[in-house]
């Protein structure tokens, strides 16, 4: 094989916004919306079951683009013995039609046919002059001058992945993705399935860069579902198109924000089944789920969960929209099924830049604080290196910071080790902080202590001086109102706790408005059932920008929720000191996942924090995720859309480094895998500060056998105040 270069090649794939009527004018930017970040623009079935020249337009597997606004072109698989070929296309949002057939054939002129190709995947040049397509047969990757279809060139492949019995592929699983990047340098080509020794759901991505191989990414689909497309966005980033079948019930597409920021090369792994860290692999996040969008009047030749679902396996990025949106373009392939149809849809995507770490500063897990001896109450026997009981009083972390003067920070830790039963000599207090983000490390300038003198909590207290310590309250968040007064957010009740800014006590805790209590409250009584689970009270409290309205959020379900996923927001009115009727459902991905802090971004849009209860490898998902409260869904639940995945922050200047030994998480790819990420505060623009409480001394998912510190981590989150 001659040596090519890609840039030679340079294609941008893109959506072609036209149509015969109408070349030149770019789709609609609006549409209906199928997530935060797609709409769906419009959908046409007219090239279903139709034919061009004497062959039939069907089998569809991959739409490409020269140029954004230009030339649009779709690659057919292997249509029993017909010859192999593509069609150059015209489309819109709303219509698509033929415009000529091109025969694909072998560098002697003899064409290839269903036979013996079956082209899955599809790159064209810029120039329109030559093609790129990719077949599951063995599989391959060739070259095509366009003019004639003839192959002029073709794409090493290692011996692993050809069909068995010659290498470890499955047949029909092998070559379904194909993209170049925009730099015209890198083309990736992405397995449907898996190699007989990666096992199921962990599929293999080629890389080449100038026709030479440099590379594979690990890549873990949905269960049930292939790998059919890529598109490369530059910079490390990608889109893939997700695709599965369930007879009698139909289709399920979804696409992926991917990225490959500092994943490794997987090349020498003989087995991916023996890759332990999720950060090996491809990182992931849902754009949109083809299911989830209006059906807009599409119809289906065969049960499917929405009408508008068949079998998409191709897909291109197009021009730019209005709004800084893209067009997205997919097309489905019929198999020439009567029961399947050929559609293609056009969208309305958001395409954000990946969320990049701008600082860290450490507490040091053993920076303990005057005050008495604590720790009494646990057990002496070493955790993570560190035992009980501790000189001073330890800060385990945040679960809460608020903004202060000259770059200090107002942090609270919670009830210290954990349960009333251990945290009756933890005092309750709120530090003024200083990070020192070129250090890497944290001031403490001092505290404040939380204390009722004026015996306002109708409860005893642990402490005759009535300090308030982690036996009487398991505080989790804060808020400042207009005032300048705090309202603590807390667990054992739940209850809301104001105190004035040097931290006293100034009215009896505010219990739930619908009578829910957790199995700490004071005021459960005898033979009462608790509503609200032990540790799932008040983890989040936002305020509003102007002070007056407080949003507490249970970290968990009620115990007596139907929907173990539903999370309740309410609402509390300041100046009239109680709750408003109002409240809010707010939907987390799965049962167990818990909501950390909440603030608010500007109007009644929030950020929150939703995590699992993981650490160091194990965790999985820690994120970010923007609301509104004036967008109540139709199922009466709030939309949400990721802000940021936390266990992929870009650190392309290594600001986390150098790697202390052992240390986890760090480097190009920055996680922060700690279990209680639990603080979050907006600090303009697009800059958000994110905290974790460290549990002292439990927790080690950063160092495993050490104690974690406290974290403070600021991150570029491009976009974060989009609406």
């Amino acid at each position: 094989m001659r040596a090519l270069t890609f840039t030679a090649a340079a294609a941008t794939l893109a959506l072609l916004a036209a149509g015969s009527p109408a070349a030149s004018q770019p789709p609609p930017a609006t549409g209906a919306a199928c997530s935060a970040d797609a709409a769906l623009l419009g959908f046409s079935d007219q090239l279903d079951k139709t034919t061009f020249e004497g062959t039939a337009v069907a089998g569809l597997s991959a739409v490409a683009f020269n140029r954004p606004g230009e030339r649009p072109f779709a690659l057919v698989d292997n249509i029993g013995t017909t010859p192999a070929r593509m069609y150059e296309l015209d489309l819109a949002a709303n219509s698509a039609a033929v415009k000529d057939v091109i025969t694909l054939t072998r560098p002697d002129g003899t064409p290839y046919t269903g036979a013996d190709f079956d082209g899955e995947g599809l790159v064209v040049e810029a120039s329109a002059r030559y093609a790129w397509a990719s077949s599951e047969t063995e599989p391959s990757i060739r070259r095509f001058r366009l003019r004639d279809g003839r192959q002029v060139d073709e794409l090493p492949v290692p011996a692993r992945f050809r069909v068995a019995p010659a290498g470890e592929a499955v047949r029909n699983q092998t070559f379904e993705a194909l993209t170049l990047s925009p730099n015209g340098r890198d083309l990736y080509a992405g397995m449907e399935g898996a190699l007989a020794a990666d096992g199921p759901g962990r599929n293999r991505v080629l890389h080449y860069r100038d026709s030479q191989l440099v590379g594979q990414y690990a890549y873990q689909p949905d269960a049930g579902l292939g790998l059919v497309e890529l598109t490369a966005l530059g910079d490390d980033q990608l889109l893939a198109l997700e695709r599965g079948f369930t007879p009698g019930v139909g289709n399920t597409v979804r696409v992926y924000r991917v990225s490959a920021t500092g994943v490794p090369d997987v090349t020498d792994t003989a087995s991916l089944g023996t890759l332990n860290d999720p950060r090996a692999f491809l990182g992931k996040q849902l754009l949109f789920d083809l299911g989830a969008c209006p059906a807009s009047g599409a119809t289906a030749k065969q049960p499917q969960p929405n009408p508008l679902l068949d079998n998409v396996e191709g897909m291109a990025l197009g021009a730019e929209l209005p709004g800084g949106r893209r067009a997205l373009h997919l097309i489905s392939d019929d198999n020439g099924s009567a029961t399947q149809i050929t559609r293609t849809y056009t969208f309305s995507v958001q395409l954000r830049a990946e969320a990049r770490l701008l600082s860290r500063a450490i507490l040091s897990a053993t920076a303990y604080q005057p005050g008495p001896v604590s720790g009494t109450q646990l057990s002496t026997a070493p955790v993570n290196g560190i035992s009980a009981p501790f000189p001073g009083q330890p800060i385990p972390g945040f679960s809460a910071v608020l903004q202060g003067k000259d770059g200090r920070l107002l942090a609270m830790p919670d009830n210290g080790f954990g349960t009333k039963g251990n945290s009756a000599d933890f005092l309750l207090r709120a530090y003024d902080i200083t990070p020192r983000y070129h250090q890497h490390e944290v001031k403490v300038n001092g505290f404040i202590s939380f204390a009722d003198p004026d015996h306002k909590v109708p409860f005893p207290l642990t402490r005759p001086d009535r300090l308030l310590t982690g036996a009487d309250f398991d505080i989790e968040s804060m808020a400042r109102d207009a005032r300048g007064d705090l309202w603590l957010g807390e667990e054992f009740g739940p209850y809301l706790i104001r105190t004035d800014p040097n931290g006293k006590v100034l009215q009896a805790p505010i219990p739930l408005p619908d009578g829910g209590k957790s199995p700490q409250s004071p005021d459960l009584k005898p033979g009462e059932e608790p509503t609200v689970r032990g540790g799932r009270g008040f983890e989040a409290l936002a305020v509003s920008a102007d002070g007056w309205t407080l949003y507490p959020i249970l970290e968990g379900p009620k115990t007596d929720d139907p929907d173990q996923r539903r999370r309740i927001v309410y609402e509390f009115d300041v100046k009239a000191n109680a709750y408003t009727s109002r409240t809010w459902s707010l939907r987390v991905d799965s049962p167990e996942l818990v909501v950390g802090d909440a603030a608010v971004l500007d109007g009644r849009r929030l950020v929150f924090i939703e995590r699992d209860n993981e650490m160091g490898r194990a965790s999985r998902i820690k994120r970010l995720v923007v609301t509104d409260l004036d967008q109540v869904g139709a199922d009466g639940y709030l939309p949400r859309r990721t802000a940021v995945d936390l266990m992929r922050i870009a650190d392309p200047r290594e600001l986390s480094g150098p790697a202390r030994p052992g240390e986890y998480g760090v480097g190009p790819l920055f996680s922060f895998p700690l279990q209680s990420v639990e603080t979050v505060l907006p600090l303009g623009g697009d800059r958000v500060l994110v905290a974790n409480d460290n549990n002292f001394p439990g927790n080690d998912g950063r160092i495993p056998g050490r104690a974690d510190d406290t974290e403070l981590i600021v991150i570029e989150v491009p976009g974060l105040r989009d609406r």
